[in-house]
């Protein structure tokens, strides 16, 4: 244990004013900018640590009597004796709480495409958050030192006192106002981390996106969060995927939605287009008689499923196009066309609810 009135050189008697001449005297002396020899930086903070526990009436008083004196009423074995027994050794037996802890987690959101969506996609990106202090390992302390045993609560990082009541006197514990109930203090902290065992500085996160994931899911990554104070423990990343707006394509489940446009020709007489589509070229065949509305279902084109093997469709819906401007010879062939078909009145057919479906969901985009 160090004897702090020694390191000042002072009586245990010493009155408040004469701790602080002293102090200040040694500080003259032993201040780095006057004397920057280490032997010197280390009694200046031995002068230093000393000063605050004797300069602070509560801390002197506790240094003083000790984690054991001044408790119980004396005498017999009453009341006070049966809590200091059982509420006072429950308490102490806490001991000091530990530095290291865990860090905390993150939340990262994260945009992808959706043609990234149907096979999934790596994503190498830089966060900025708390890594392993390089210079102490997590340690907190300067290299060559370590902490020591606080001189106040001898290590127990717990502060006791007796307090009277109608029952006796009664044990009362609260964490330690020097060491913060960690029953150590550094001395010599880091200086690179200015003893929080971390620091803060960027670092590549590498992530595996899979395939199916939609707007809203979150993915986890255990142990891939800030580094926790004092070397503890990695929180966890949470990644939240958004998924782009893609102007041709759109989604419903697994499924792949297009709207194709297709010519009043091609639409009767039928026809054969190959596309592109997000996993590359597609063929589509559109068959004699094709009306609007109509779906052309191309199978395993569509997205891997999130979770389990295979795919959905690319369901394709066609949007039958009239031509609006027709030269000369092109009207003249349809009034010809026309002649030649019975002459049908337009009126309302018969209610169809897949028809309805299909043109619902094609105008709302679903």
């Amino acid at each position: 244990m160090t004897d702090h009135y020694g390191v000042l050189g002072v009586d245990k008697s010493a009155s408040p004013e004469e701790i602080k001449k002293a102090y200040r005297k040694l500080a003259r002396e032993l201040h780095p900018d006057v004397n920057p020899s280490d032997e010197a930086a280390e009694r200046f903070k031995l002068v230093t640590h000393a000063y605050d526990v004797l300069s602070d009436p509560d801390q002197r008083e506790r240094y003083d009597l000790g984690p054991q004196a001044g408790f119980g009423g004396g005498g017999g074995f009453g009341f006070g004796d049966i809590f200091e027994t059982f509420f006072g050794a429950a308490q102490s037996s806490r001991g000091p709480r530990s530095r290291r802890e865990r860090g905390q987690d993150s939340l990262l959101r994260l945009e992808i495409a959706l043609d990234e969506v149907v096979f999934g996609v790596h994503r190498d990106i830089e966060v900025d958050t708390a890594v392993l202090c390089e210079t102490c390992a997590g340690s907190c302390c300067a290299p060559g030192t370590s902490p020591v045993t606080c001189d106040i609560c001898r290590g127990t990082g717990q502060i006791q006192r007796a307090v009277r009541s109608l029952l006796g006197n009664v044990m009362t514990s609260s964490p330690c106002g020097t060491c913060r109930g960690y029953g150590t203090v550094i001395p010599n902290p880091c200086p690179t981390c200015a003893g929080q065992g971390r620091v803060r500085a960027k670092r590549t996160l590498s992530l595996d996106i899979p395939a199916g994931v939609e707007t809203g899911t979150r993915l986890h990554l255990p142990g891939q969060g800030e580094a926790g104070p004092a070397g503890g423990p990695n929180g966890d990343v949470y990644l939240e995927v958004k998924v782009k707006h893609h102007d041709v394509f759109s989604r419903n489940g697994d499924d792949l939605l297009a709207t194709l446009e297709v010519q009043m020709t091609d639409a009767v007489l039928g026809t054969q287009v190959t596309l592109a589509s997000l996993d590359g070229d597609v063929t589509i065949e559109i068959k004699p008689g094709t009306q609007s509305a109509d779906v052309v279902t191309v199978k395993d084109r569509g997205i891997t499923h999130l979770r389990g093997q295979g795919r959905g469709d690319l369901r394709v819906g066609i949007q039958v196009v009239t031509p609006v401007r027709l030269n000369s010879k092109e009207l003249k062939l349809m009034q010809e066309f026309a002649a030649s078909r019975r002459p049908v009145p337009p009126e309302f057919a018969t209610f169809q609810q897949g028809l309805f479906s299909k043109l619902r969901d094609r105008f709302l985009g679903v």
